[in-house]
């Protein structure tokens, strides 16, 4: 079994930063992939990135060049640095890892 924690979300104003930190334990070595998806109000849960255990990244077209995502040595502890946030990034992000979810972290841009 595999938990997840996510911190960091809050409020910001357009062109502000964030960290998003995910804690995951249990079977960690299990994990292979983790990532970050996130769900504004009305519409579906999107991925954002993802990162894999040996280190290969992927995002959504929308955050390319402004967001990064990383991890600890360990599959632990995986981050989500957001730079130039915008008011479209507002949505609860998620940490995912397989079929584990964390219960999410609200982030919210002010114009």
């Amino acid at each position: 079994q595999v938990h997840l924690v996510e911190s960091g979300g809050g409020l910001v104003q357009a062109g502000g930063s964030l960290r998003l930190s995910c804690a995951a334990s249990g079977s960690i070595f299990s994990i292979n992939v983790m990532g970050w998806y996130r769900q504004a109000p009305g519409k579906q849960r999107e991925l954002v990135a993802a990162i894999t255990s040996g280190g290969t990244t992927t995002y959504a077209d929308s955050v390319k060049g402004r967001f990064t995502i990383s991890k600890a040595n360990a599959m632990n502890t995986v981050y989500l640095q957001m730079n130039s946030l915008k008011p479209e990034d507002t949505a609860v992000y998620y940490c995912n890892a397989g079929r584990k979810w964390g219960q999410g972290t609200q982030v919210t841009v002010s114009s």
